[in-house]
């Protein structure tokens, strides 16, 4: 029995450790900042779980029967709150109060479990065996949940599914409870009936999961959602509405079908026109093909792909509205595609290019950030030839006036003269971009055939700014230091107000 109640101390341990992994990864897609979101979800969860333990010294009788019920309040409120949060942020803006309300509880209900379970231990071992086993399992059963959630859960069931399964294992544990504590407790059947009910709840939810997060993610776009996935990256959702396509990331607009042609044109042709003699090129991010599609009018040209995400160069390699979108650009035989972080991949290749296109999303959190900074374009540097040049997508200079501005001095730190450009994309607004070389920059006198919306005389009005859009002083972004994402979330956080 002791045995089965140390795996009991597992079991209990990796669930309360995936709730609060998603409470901290839903923030962080649905809000953004990655490390604020965790830092304050990781803070406010051990609080409650400080909370739950005091509590638990006013637990004098039916520690057993009190264990049991814990541990259906466990599953419950752990088992639907990622269900709860999607719903909270399709329908009400009171998404980040019950994000901390809910850790809040589930929290306190961990901080009860261990104690009641030590105390339930305390007759049958020494005390110094009992505080070992019980930590020693407590961090085991950690250890796992942190690997099976990257791996297995997020990829696999997606945020809703994998809350609502370790629900189950907690109504599991409880249901196998009365059986090891059947001699502590005083109506073993009636709680073994609470079990079976709240196992059956939690079960009817996870057959219902795809349909409730479909009907949430309806609610949070304006268009019917056609298709979803989840990647242990982000979650990716394709809307439409007549002739129009929207990808979003992370509940991020990437693209609209209707007006794509027109960032894709202004991020590739003005630089890569200008070197008539490049013949291979780099592209950073773009899963969707849509910068490789503008590369590819170029005959001459042999594309390398590096993005992290697999979903996404599958999706837009395999799906037939993307890859009609796309031009079929990710099958090319002149196109190569490597699924790995850009920056890993960099360090580790000895590859040179004549023109780099940087078209990773905007940098609202520190994961991406880490690609727009000094340490970033000082590796980039080193894999451009003599007289090639690199395009970074670089956000508005409008709505995000110092993160644009951040963006082009943090290229000249790292050594590289820079031109700033930015035209108007229905979608998005008025949207910039930062060429960059070691040499000079020459406008280009000529473009591909069949563009939709640059011409030769269009390409040097990119390059005037207005007086709302001029520099302003700010700080290059580090690696130690991202200001860049705190320009970032300040400006937009500002417009969305």
């Amino acid at each position: 029995m002791n045995a089965a109640l140390f795996v009991t101390v597992l079991l209990i341990a990796a669930c309360g450790l995936v709730y609060e992994l998603v409470a901290g990864a839903l923030a962080s897609y649905l809000l953004g900042d990655s490390v604020m979101q965790f830092s304050t979800v990781i803070g406010t969860y051990l609080f409650a779980m400080g909370v739950g333990s005091w509590l638990s010294r006013w637990v004098h009788k039916g520690v057993a029967t009190r264990f049991v019920m814990v541990e259906l309040m466990v599953a419950v409120v752990g088992g639907f709150s990622s269900t709860l949060l999607f719903l909270a942020f399709a329908w009400t803006d009171a998404f980040q109060l019950l994000l901390y309300v809910l850790v809040f509880i589930i929290g306190t209900l961990v901080g009860l479990e261990i104690p009641l379970l030590m105390r339930l231990l305390s007759g049958r071992l020494e005390f110094k065996d009992v505080v070992g086993n019980v930590l020693t399992f407590d961090y085991l059963g950690a250890l796992g949940a942190s690997l099976l959630f990257p791996l297995v859960l997020v990829p696999h069931l997606g945020m809703v599914r994998a809350a609502l399964l370790f629900g189950l294992v907690n109504a599991a544990v409880g249901l196998w409870s009365t059986h090891l504590l059947r001699d502590a407790l005083p109506r073993p059947r009636v709680l073994q009936a609470w079990c079976v009910a709240v196992l059956a709840l939690l079960t009817a939810g996870f057959v219902a999961a795809e349909r409730i997060t479909r009907t949430a993610e309806t609610s949070m776009y304006a268009d019917p959602v056609v298709l979803t996935r989840t990647s242990p990256y982000q979650r990716i959702v394709l809307t439409a509405w007549r002739s129009d396509l929207r990808l979003f990331l992370n509940g991020h607009l990437q693209f609209s079908s209707r007006d794509e042609y027109r960032y894709h044109e202004a991020l590739v042709h003005p630089g890569l026109a200008a070197l008539p003699d490049a013949r291979r090129i780099l592209v950073l991010g773009g899963g969707d093909g849509l910068a490789v599609r503008e590369i590819l009018r170029y005959p001459q040209t042999h594309v390398t792909l590096v993005d992290l995400d697999p979903e996404m160069t599958d999706l837009f390699t395999t799906h037939a509205e993307m890859v009609r979108l796309n031009g079929g650009s990710l099958r090319s035989p002149r196109v190569r595609v490597i699924n790995a972080d850009a920056f890993r991949w960099l360090d580790g290749s000895r590859e040179t290019f004549d023109f780099v296109v940087v078209d990773f999303p905007d940098p609202s959190n520190y994961a991406v950030g880490k690609l727009y900074t000094t340490a970033f374009y000082r590796l980039l540097k080193q894999h451009v030839n003599p007289g090639g040049m690199i395009v970074v997508q670089s956000t508005s200079p409008l709505f995000a006036r110092r993160a644009f501005w951040s963006i082009d001095r943090t290229l000249r730190e790292a050594g590289l003269r820079t031109w700033p450009y930015h035209l108007y994309v229905p979608s998005f607004g008025e949207w910039g971009f930062v060429l960059a070389s070691r040499d000079g920059y020459t406008l280009p006198t000529e473009l591909p055939a069949g563009l939709r919306y640059l011409t030769p005389g269009t390409v040097p009005q990119l390059f005037e700014f207005p007086t709302d859009m001029r520099p302003l002083p700010v700080q290059a972004n580090r690696l130690d230091d991202q200001v860049l994402v705190r320009y970032y979330s300040d400006e937009w956080e500002q417009i969305t107000r």
